[in-house]
């Protein structure tokens, strides 16, 4: 027993010796090699930073990361260590600017080894180059015209998602109801697919993989990197059965060319001819339905949310969409027009994302070596820039804490400060459409319901995207007009 307990003792003496060589010889060689480099440390080899830099945001602080090393190090850019890779985080609005000016000049699109092992078909060319395609075949279904024809269909959806979930209801949790709303709506659009049984069923495993795309790649069991696979191949096999349906349906002129984004990547083919086999279009809708209903969902939350705890917000939120209500026939759908008379709700929106960004930020890769700040940044390091850097910045937005919306009438933040979709070539395309679904979900609820929230500190945490720790329980209210 001595022998083994020595034996053990010495292995593990032995690791530590190697781990602390590591440590030195891995933080030596990165300043020595590259002179000049932005402030900051680097961590732990391969981990890094990414423990912390996860682990504040499931705190509900994901700002805190970024503000400690601003003030340690460098308010412009400093350097770090996530998910296994070098990285220069960009900040503020010069930042912003910075990186959304310069894709595919200076900096390209990147994305963690964990996206190709959820998405495997993507590693066939890279996740940059299916990205691409994605954004050609998109703005047909995104354009005005096509944004104009989605207003009823998810007026229609929210009627009725309130009618099976909300209405006879004393209390609900709204965090799981808006992302049942949310892809109902996305499953529509892109897939035609509008049973609520089938939305479920193909629903349902989308919460693991969103909290595993982003997350340290050990595909280990119980990790939400492994989750996040097992899942993905969940919805992968649906997404299968669907597509060969489809394929059969259009063959016997059952479903239309032109219905959606299924039909429309099936009947596609590349300049060289070829066509996208069932893997490649079952990843992509996959990417699809999560851009399109995971960000909008988290919006929406927090919308009730601030909406619960602001009642002169939602007074005037309400008188607005109560005008609007008015004005319809029984019966009558949402249009377009009625949509563009929502501004002071769409600024409550905004204020919304401001404060509570669905997307927390993006990576970018350096394409060539350049200098930012007076800073080197190497060839190859990866680039992030972070929502919360210009948004709960008081430079950009005096008193960030506060609530107020009227930050977005006339000309609005100043540019490259309110970034919740991003910004330059690789704005989100969905940016319209989810703003539609937000608003026709706010005229619904206000003209509903009244609520007040059942936990007044419910915890917030951020996993990739922010969400109440609890799902955010609300006590439904008899509807009071304004």
């Amino acid at each position: 027993m001595e022998l083994f307990f020595l034996c053990g003792l010495t292995l593990f003496t032995l690791f530590v010796f190697f781990s602390l060589f590591s440590i030195f010889s891995y933080a030596c060689k990165t300043n020595a090699s590259q002179p000049n480099l932005p402030p900051g440390k680097t961590g732990l080899p391969y981990i890094g930073e990414s423990l912390e830099f996860l682990s504040t945001g499931r705190k509900g602080h994901p700002e805190k990361f970024i503000y400690d090393r601003m003030a340690k190090f460098s308010s412009q850019v400093f350097r770090t260590s996530i998910l296994g890779e070098a990285t220069a985080v960009f900040c503020g609005a010069a930042g912003n600017k910075f990186l959304f000016s310069n894709e595919n000049k200076l900096v390209t699109a990147w994305w963690p080894n964990s996206v190709n092992k959820v998405f495997p078909s993507s590693t066939q060319t890279s996740s940059k180059e299916e990205a691409k395609k994605m954004r050609k075949l998109l703005p047909n279904f995104l354009k005005p015209e096509a944004l104009q024809r989605y207003v009823g269909m998810m007026d229609t959806i929210a009627q009725r998602h309130f009618e099976s979930g909300w209405e006879g209801q004393q209390e609900v949790s709204v965090f799981p109801l808006a992302k049942n709303y949310t892809f109902w709506v996305a499953s529509k659009v892109f897939l035609s697919v509008e049973d609520p049984k089938h939305v479920a069923k193909l629903g349902d495993p989308f919460n693991v993989l969103a909290s595993g795309i982003i997350s340290i790649p050990i595909d280990l069991p119980g990790t939400p990197f492994n989750r996040a696979i097992k899942a993905s191949n969940l919805i992968r096999k649906e997404l299968t059965a669907i597509i060969k349906q489809r394929k059969i349906d259009l063959a016997e002129k059952k479903a239309s060319p032109t219905q959606d984004i299924l039909s429309h990547m099936l009947l596609t083919s590349d300049e060289n001819g070829r066509y996208m086999n069932e893997l490649d279009i079952a990843d992509k809708i996959l990417g699809l339905l999560i851009g399109g209903h995971d960000t909008a969902s988290a919006a929406i939350t927090f919308i009730v949310k601030y909406l619960a705890e602001l009642p002169e917000i939602y007074q005037k939120v309400q008188s607005e969409q109560m005008e609007i209500a008015k004005s319809k026939a029984p019966g009558e759908l949402l249009n377009w027009d009625d949509i563009q008379k929502m501004k002071y709700s769409w600024n409550v929106a905004c204020e919304v994302l401001r404060l509570a960004p669905p997307l927390q930020g993006a990576f970018r890769e350096a394409l060539n070596e350049f200098i930012y700040a007076g800073f080197n940044i190497p060839k190859g390091w990866k680039l992030y820039w972070s929502a919360n850097s210009t948004h709960r910045n008081p430079e950009c937005f005096p008193e960030p804490e506060k609530f107020d919306p009227s930050r977005f009438e006339g000309n609005g933040p100043a540019p490259y400060t309110f970034v919740p979709f991003g910004g330059g070539p690789r704005m989100c395309p969905g940016k319209e459409y989810a703003r539609l679904e937000i608003l026709v979900f706010m005229h619904n609820i206000v003209k509903r319901f009244n609520w007040e929230k059942l936990l007044p500190d419910e915890n917030i945490i951020v996993d990739p995207m922010p969400m109440p720790a609890k799902g955010l329980p609300v006590r439904l209210l008899p509807q009071t007009t304004a």
